[in-house]
């Protein structure tokens, strides 16, 4: 999975934007807005986190909590493709996060290329705006595990691939957007 163009999809596709940025950056807040401001509720949120302990069980109903009315939530942990072609057609979806459904995969000894051509192939039949979400976890320092490197180079690698399908990408900082694309 090294070849950055998508395999896929040869052009880039208008309906999707690409949101980056760090932990706590403000990234979920400015795609539920863009996603909110393309049109009436109801709205797709697809989430990818699990929540394995008492901690992630919080910080998942903050988040839900925070989120204007509207939303209509579909858990979606590993088929992200499936969710994106389940979600009813003309409807806004936001994707948060890539980070966490590449965790999922990788923890669960999944095949992150398969996963990856799948999500690929799904943005490809949507034609209703699409907002995803991922870390950008390449800005810190090595990490001193290998499983913590295979996991940065696949989110580097997968933020690449969808950043050049995407008609937008916007990088957070300290809640600031800017437009990368």
């Amino acid at each position: 999975m090294d070849e950055v163009k998508s395999p896929v999809v040869s052009e880039v596709l208008p309906l999707l934007t690409l949101v980056l940025g760090g932990a706590r950056s403000g990234k979920s807040r400015h795609a539920e807005a863009m996603v909110a401001g393309d049109g009436p509720a109801p709205w797709t949120y697809v989430a990818t986190a699990q929540a394995f302990d008492d901690e992630m069980r919080a910080r998942i109903a903050i988040h839900r909590a925070d989120r204007a009315t509207g939303w209509e939530t579909v858990e979606a942990p590993l088929d992200l493709a499936g969710a994106l072609d389940a979600a009813p057609p003309g409807r806004a979806v936001l994707v948060d996060c890539l980070t966490l459904w590449l965790t999922n995969l990788i923890l669960g000894d999944h095949e992150v290329a398969v996963a990856t051509r799948g999500l690929e192939a799904a943005l490809a039949r949507r034609r209703a705006l699409t907002v995803l979400v991922a870390n950008e976890v390449g800005l810190g320092i090595v990490p001193d595990n290998a499983l913590a490197r295979r996991f940065r180079d696949e989110a580097g690698r997968l933020n690449q691939r969808l950043a050049v399908l995407a008609g937008q990408v916007h990088f957070l900082v300290a809640g600031i957007p800017m437009v990368v694309k």
